[in-house]
């Protein structure tokens, strides 16, 4: 994994939580997650890959918006699913 922003940072939007509660999907399912990550494209909160379900993952093959971030208190970091860097 490369350290720092890529050319796909350009598109975060810092958007609001689609679903602050939980994993938009895990709640209509009613399933559990481990951890959360939040689209900075659409705001949509997804649940990582440590998650049965693996959301976060699933929306970015869906529908291809590239950075995620973590949704997890104290946590400040940055993911892109197309060049696999992480930032803060």
């Amino acid at each position: 994994m490369t350290p720092g922003p890529c050319e796909h940072v350009a598109l975060v939007k810092n958007p609001p939580p689609r679903t602050p509660e939980g994993c938009e999907e895990c709640l209509r399912i009613g399933s559990d997650w481990v951890h959360l990550r939040l689209c900075e494209t659409c705001g949509h909160v997804g649940c990582c890959d440590s998650s049965p379900n693996k959301h976060a993952t699933k929306h970015f093959q869906k529908v291809h918006h590239p950075v995620i971030a973590s949704f997890e208190p104290g946590e400040h970091w940055k993911f892109c699913y197309v060049d696999q860097t992480m930032w803060e």
